[in-house]
């Protein structure tokens, strides 16, 4: 390389690193500035993101935008749930209307480089299945050669969808919907034979339904669909306060600190605890944050097993089993990496 090249290489690296500084944090400042969170959420999915009467948002989904906001301000209500369908969503993170999307979105390797988003973790580990109706008399989804298929537009079940047939050597007819709602009550209104969409989505449309028990989800899991908080790419510093607010609830779970004994906690004698805790350490200053800031996460919102069992689990209307999303001690994919 001769000395005009070099001259070049060295300028182009500068202004490129110079560029990425600028850019780094920008989120963090913008939401401080703003004095709360502007968070991506489902338009109505019961058990992930479901507004009651009064517009007051439960769910899986939503607790992880609660969790960001109390990790930022110290107060999980600092926050705005913004709606979005399927074919919106991407398109309001990747615009800045939202900071975060935090809704039931697969992670794929095209969402998480050409689209210019980066996945922070796995909130829910989930895969696509089918919902019938009783008396089509279906026992699997091999059954289902010749069906029409409800399928919400804008997701990458309709792929899948297409793929699972196709490799089967079987034929459908698709009827998209923009809306997971619309794709529910045109199953219930019979003009298709099946739904599809992830299990967790089937379970939830379906205690939607007038008779929930005529309908039932079939066994068979036909894809891989990872779940879990998504940001806009060049903003590291925002990308890891998402990511180890998720790590953060996993590994209090593991540790067995609760929302109820946080405080007693603090107490303990464990290295691990009192980093994660704000004892020991300055953790906090890592991600321009406060000290504690994990332990008024877990405080305010709960650790993962808790938000699990109240929002899709056992405490809910939806009892999905933990399965795969049990820690990877009893047996799960749940695993976080260490606060240290």
């Amino acid at each position: 390389m001769n000395r005009r090249n070099t001259l070049a290489f060295s300028l182009t690296a500068t202004l490129l690193l110079a560029a990425g500084t600028a850019q780094a944090g920008n989120t963090l400042n913008a939401v401080k500035e703003r004095g709360y969170v502007k968070c991506g959420v489902s338009d109505g999915l019961p058990g992930f993101s479901y507004a009651d009467a009064k517009g007051n948002y439960s769910g899986i989904d939503a607790d992880v935008c609660r969790a960001i906001a109390a990790a930022v301000f110290g107060d999980a209500t600092k926050l705005k749930f913004t709606p979005l369908t399927a074919k919106e969503r991407l398109t309001a993170l990747q615009s800045g209307e939202i900071d975060v999307l935090s809704r039931n979105t697969t992670w794929t390797s095209s969402r998480d480089s050409a689209q210019g988003l980066n996945f922070t973790g796995v909130t829910y580990y989930d895969g696509q299945g089918f919902l019938v109706n009783k008396k089509l008399g279906v026992k699997g989804a091999k059954e289902l050669d010749g069906a029409t298929v409800c399928v919400q537009a804008g997701t990458t079940t309709e792929l899948n969808l297409s793929d699972y047939f196709r490799a089967n050597k079987m034929k459908f007819t698709p009827i998209s919907y923009d809306k997971s709602d619309e794709s529910a009550k045109s199953l219930e209104a019979g003009r298709c034979d099946v739904l599809t969409s992830d299990q967790s989505q089937l379970y939830a449309q379906r205690i939607k339904l007038a008779k929930p028990d005529d309908y039932v989800v079939l066994p068979e899991v036909i894809s891989k669909e990872p779940l879990g908080p998504v940001v806009r790419h060049g903003d590291d510093e925002w990308f890891d306060i998402v990511r180890w607010t998720l790590f953060a609830m996993v590994n209090a779970e593991e540790m067995g600190i609760t929302s109820k004994n946080v405080d007693e906690m603090k107490k303990s004698t464990n290295p691990d605890i009192k980093r994660m805790l704000g004892v020991e350490g300055d953790k906090g200053k890592d991600f321009g944050l406060a000290n504690d800031w994990m332990a008024v996460v877990i405080k305010q919102v709960g650790n993962y097993g808790e938000v699990f069992e109240r929002t899709v689990g056992k405490g809910s209307d939806l009892k999905i089993a933990r399965g795969q999303n049990a820690l990877w001690t009893q047996g799960g994919l749940q695993y976080a990496p260490p606060v240290r």
